[in-house]
């Protein structure tokens, strides 16, 4: 093995951010030094993105920025992309080694040779051999920690590759999950985020599932906030909501892919869930947590999307009591059944439509942020520095923004919530209590 230094770059999601640190922790652990990406490091391993049509310029130009800092930098693509097109990477000028989804956890048995290759090696196995759970979690990114709970995909919507970039549905037991979860709570993190490509599914074809798993993960000591990420709202049952809504560490903070309003899209995409569903998973969280923070995604531009048909997701999503969106162009992708449909959707009509729901998502969120001026809340202050300011996140995740002070880094403070400013975050004043103990700390 050769050691020396190693920087990562992740593109995409909680997910991939959760298996960089852990394949990080890996490279450390074997005698590499971590150093910043910008500093010149002699290996560069960048975890990429397929969700989007720009995977291919967005690894591109990473690629050109690591050589910039280092020409002679060994340069390996891990993450969904290296799994559903390695040729595309290997025609990507400085691209050392492409590792697909079964293989980037063993990334320490291709670093023997760190000399430049002439010609790129793929090591990369078809999915359906990819059965494997390998857990994991981010530290030291952020103030909050990514917890890989699960991982690939049973679903096959058609408009998604996931499945085919990730494998089948899989995870550890609960017994090994809330292990995992003990290890963060040795480290300090306060706030930990569940994650997985289709958490609800945990445990899928066994007697153990999600409900049991943040039933056991409630009573872990050291670790102040539990957030559910994404969550498919036919798996987001009763009483996982009435649990959180009466738990000490699961925050009141939901995000729920609807993906459109209208039903005949909705089948058309395979979603398991109608709109009539979707509306009464929103009601029944507001109904027990009024002050729920809920996210939702959505995919504008799918192909059959009439005027008539995106008008029900905007009239829908206007009526809902939700917090923000996640807009998603629809874009074509290769080995997906929505490219059979041949009711395409003009690239314009595509873009016009994202501007709506995008110009809707902050309406929502201001009147979600108003509705809470005047309020109480505790918030987790985050590390990074801005102009002499600093942010930090509420329970139901609203972003505050208050006098930057290292004290307040990784704590948890107790706020009174006064207006929202011009930059769309929240101004604070701190209670007495809480500024008389940072002051003395």
């Amino acid at each position: 093995m050769n050691y020396g230094t190693a920087a990562y770059y992740t593109l995409g999601c909680k997910l991939n951010f959760s298996e960089t640190s852990t394949i990080g922790r890996t490279l450390t652990a074997e005698g590499f030094a971590k150093i910043d990406f910008e500093d010149g490091a002699d290996v560069y391993v960048i975890n990429t993105c397929s969700v989007t049509e720009q995977a291919d310029k967005k690894c591109r130009n990473i690629v050109r920025k690591a050589l910039s800092y280092n020409p002679d930098a060994f340069i390996v693509v891990i993450g969904c992309y290296a799994q559903l097109k390695p040729q595309e990477i290997v025609a990507i000028e400085g691209v050392d080694l492409v590792l697909g989804a079964n293989e980037k956890f063993n990334i320490t048995e291709h670093l023997s040779d760190l000399q430049k290759k002439e010609s790129p090696i793929i090591i990369n196995k078809e999915i359906k051999e990819t059965k494997e759970f390998v857990p994991g979690y981010s530290i030291g990114d952020r103030t909050r920690s990514f917890l890989k709970v699960q991982d690939g995909c049973n679903y096959f919507c058609s408009f998604c590759t996931i499945p085919l970039a990730r494998g089948r549905s899989r995870s550890a037991n609960i017994k090994e999950t809330v292990a995992k979860a003990k290890e963060l709570a040795q480290t300090g993190v306060k706030e930990v985020v569940l994650t997985g490509v289709n958490i609800g599914d945990f445990g899928n074809g066994t007697d153990e599932n999600f409900y049991g798993l943040i039933q056991e993960l409630d009573n872990i000591q050291g670790i102040e906030r539990f957030r559910i990420s994404s969550i498919e709202p036919n798996l987001l049952t009763d009483e996982i909501i009435e649990f959180v809504a009466n738990s000490k560490k699961f925050v009141p903070h939901f995000h729920i892919p609807l993906q459109s309003g209208s039903d005949k899209l909705l089948d058309s995409m395979r979603r398991r869930y109608k709109s009539d569903l979707y509306r009464s998973r929103v009601e029944k969280i507001k109904e027990l947590m009024p002050d729920c923070a809920i996210g939702v995604d959505v995919i504008v531009g799918y192909p059959g999307e009439t005027d008539e048909e995106f008008l029900k997701t905007y009239k829908m999503l206007n009526e809902l009591p939700v917090s923000y969106l996640h807009v998603f162009t629809y874009s074509e992708r290769d080995n997906t059944t929505a490219l059979r449909i041949k009711d395409v959707v003009p690239v314009n009509v595509r873009r016009d439509r994202n501007k709506m729901l995008r110009i809707l998502s902050e309406k929502k969120k201001r009147s979600f942020y108003e509705a809470n001026v005047g309020k109480q809340a505790s918030v987790l202050f985050e590390a990074s520095e801005n102009n002499g300011m600093m942010h930090g996140f509420t329970n139901n995740y609203i972003k505050v923004e208050t006098f930057y002070n290292p004290l307040m880094v990784n704590q948890i403070s107790e706020v009174n919530l006064t207006e929202v400013n011009k930059n769309g975050t929240m101004s604070i004043k701190f209670t007495e209590k809480k500024t008389e103990s940072i002051i003395g700390a």
